[in-house]
């Protein structure tokens, strides 16, 4: 072992050695010797990662980039120089990360103003390398407002100018500011052609640009509908792209193109061919027969493709068994695995997580609408022990996934009752809900939300878990969504709750947070917030400790600019309020409030004319004590002559609360 040791250092010496001799080399008073230098060091690091780190330590890259730089270079050792660059940045991400640090994209980026094929195709080809590299921060494409317009007009000098630039953009583009920029130096009419080139790979990343372009970005999509290439439409050149006979990637590629285009709005899901080409192509991709990625990505497109349209579900759900194929997903790679390349063997373990993360967000989007869609996910061999495994996994992913499909399939009332019930999927939720990020935490609250509606069998055993003290801290939260969710499920807990739970609920949220909820900037916080206060004061409320409280934030509600369903849920807690017997003393000693009822009464919206009658109703009932001091009020008030012309009304709901309420003056 020693004698190894010894070996190995006396190399590595070596190496070291000749790799400073190369780099003294560059700075030889001889320019022809440099470029000679050049040369040699170009074909010493071909493939030899060691000798490429080597280099990048002892200073190499400084003093290419100077020589690529000065115009008393000749050309070839410029040329040469991209070259040695280009195989350096074919390293590691370590070497991307020294050649950025060095400057080396603005100095390429300057080359490209050279007149010279040659040399401009060697400084493409390496940016693209850089560029391509996770590590690279793509803003630096866009730091320089004159690069993509030049780059632009590269485009038509060759083949290789082709294929560089379009795969720099299609890497390149990530945001909507990115899409915005390359859509106004003309990206659609300058990269549409290349979807003919003669050169597969020009096609390609013409392909590839076109479906970064067009996600999520209307103006791109709609844009492209009406794009002609060599006379054809735009979507034709995918649909033949997407044929069985072509590549895979460019299948695939197709297939993502015309799914953002018709989830930006440009083409109709009931379009032929979203229907009969586009759906049937990604469920392809779904099969055993694929390669991991290639099934990642078919069932992650599938799932964005049909999300918001239970048409295209209800196809899908029928197509090739998928169900039953994605079950694969969970089974990958088996102990009798038909890989025999090894190292494919090692890749597809370690990435064997992304498969269960994509076939979860598939059969969430398959089964957000459908109920005999959901029965069969759930039906499929153990898909509740799978999704609650994935509740747990150590990958935040796929943690999300599984609860994302667990939150699709509990909008099924049947569901709920059976499958939730028998696997107690509310325990791994529930652990879920401790530490999550946010994310996590909305899918898995609004989950929460399904599990505790009054005909779910899980709401019992959830309340005795001690859920209401976390969804209170829910409540709190600087994200809405958590606010809302949080509410939403006190909300559901406290629907036809005996007495002892909706205490112990105002106990953990507190009055204070409640009336801050009841002024949240976000609407759907106050009108979950208004929902939990209807169903908290839903059985005869005794107002005594809260009442002035409530009564002061529904007048604010009442008197501020909000929507008519936040009046009316507000005035049917007022209603609400009115049933109570201590609490009716509240609203018929503020005039101020009576006054408001009336006006709703008066209301040009029949929501608001219905609940504002129905409190009046509430508040003369023969049966109840000091009923008719209430009466002779209201009365005094012109409330009578208000229920005498409403009795008149056109909706029949109204004139039918009207004459109920006149008959308890007649009583």
């Amino acid at each position: 072992y020693a004698y190894d040791f010894v070996l190995s250092f006396v190399t590595m010496q070596e190496v070291t050695a000749t790799s400073r001799h190369y780099v003294d080399r560059l700075f030889d008073p001889d320019p022809q010797n440099v470029l000679q230098g050049v040369i040699d060091m170009k074909n010493a690091v071909i493939g030899n990662n060691r000798q490429k780190a080597n280099l990048i330590v002892l200073g190499a890259v400084p003093r290419l980039l100077y020589l690529l730089q000065q115009s008393s270079s000749s050309l070839e050792l410029r040329t040469e120089c991209a070259v040695v660059l280009g195989s350096l940045a074919m390293g590691t991400e370590n070497n991307i990360k020294s050649l950025v640090d060095c400057h080396i994209i603005p100095a390429l980026l300057q080359g490209l103003l050279c007149s010279d094929l040659i040399f401009i195709e060697a400084c493409l080809r390496c940016l693209r390398t850089v560029f391509i590299s996770p590590v690279t921060p793509v803003q630096l494409l866009y730091t320089d407002p004159t690069v993509i317009p030049h780059l632009m007009s590269l485009l038509s000098l060759s083949q290789h100018t082709q294929e560089y630039i379009t795969q720099i953009f299609a890497h390149c583009c990530k945001t909507p500011e990115h899409q915005t920029v390359l859509f106004n130096h003309g990206a659609i009419q300058n990269i549409a052609p290349l979807l003919i080139s003669p050169s597969y790979k020009v096609r390609m990343q013409a392909l590839k640009c076109f479906s970064v372009l067009a996600y999520e970005n209307a103006q791109v999509s709609m844009t492209l509908v009406n794009v002609l290439v060599d006379g054809e439409q735009l979507s034709q050149v995918f649909v033949r792209m997407m044929q069985r006979d072509k590549p895979i990637e460019m299948q695939l590629t197709a297939a993502k193109c015309l799914t953002y285009m018709c989830r930006a709005g440009a083409i109709r899901t009931d379009d032929n061919c979203i229907v009969l080409k586009t759906l049937p192509c990604l469920v392809r991709m779904c099969s055993k027969e694929r390669l991991l990625e290639e099934r990642v990505e078919g069932a992650e497109t599938l799932a964005y493709l049909m999300e918001p349209d239970i048409e295209l579900q209800r196809i899908a759900s029928v197509t090739d068994h998928l169900v039953s194929m994605l079950a694969d997903y969970f089974k990958y790679p088996s102990s009798v695995s038909a890989i025999t390349d090894i190292k494919r063997l090692d890749h597809d373990l370690k990435h064997a997580h992304e498969l269960r993360q994509a076939a979860f967000k598939l059969y969430a989007s398959l089964g957000s609408n459908d109920e005999d869609i959901r029965k069969k996910i759930t039906e499929t061999e153990n898909m509740m022990d799978r999704i609650v495994s994935g509740l747990s996994e150590s990958s935040i992913k796929v943690r999300l996934a599984a609860v994302r499909c667990l939150h699709s399939l509990s909008r099924s009332v049947q569901q709920l009752r059976t499958s939730f019930h028998d696997h107690a999927v509310w325990k791994p939720l529930m652990k879920l809900l401790q530490n999550a990020p946010d994310e996590v935490l909305v899918m898995a609250s609004s989950t929460l939300c399904n599990l505790l509606l009054e005909f779910s069998p899980s709401k019992e055993p959830i309340l005795e878990s001690g859920v209401i003290e976390l969804l209170c801290s829910l409540t709190q939260s600087d994200s809405p969504a958590l606010r809302v969710n949080g509410i939403w499920a006190l909300m559901n807990m406290a629907f036809q709750a005996d007495q002892k739970v909706k205490v112990e609920i105002v106990q953990a949220l507190g009055t204070e947070q409640l009336f801050r909820l009841l002024s949240d900037p976000d609407t759907n916080v106050l009108m979950k917030t208004l929902g939990l206060l209807r169903n908290l004061l839903s059985t005869r409320p005794d107002m005594s400790s809260h009442g002035k409280q409530i009564m002061q934030a529904v007048t604010l509600i009442l008197e501020g600019e909000h929507s008519i369903e936040v009046k009316e849920q507000t005035l049917c807690i007022l209603a609400n309020i009115a049933d109570g017997n201590t609490a009716k003393e509240l609203i018929m000693t503020n005039d101020d409030m009576l006054q408001k009822i009336k006006y709703y009464m008066g209301h040009s919206n029949v929501k608001l004319q219905l609940a504002a009658t129905f409190c009046i109703s509430n508040l003369i009932w023969n049966e109840e004590d000091g009923s008719q001091e209430r009466q002779d009020k209201l009365r005094e008030m012109g409330f009578v002559d208000i229920l005498h012309k409403l009795t008149q009304a056109s909706d029949p709901n109204l004139c039918d609360r009207a004459k109920k309420a006149m008959q308890q003056y007649l009583a």
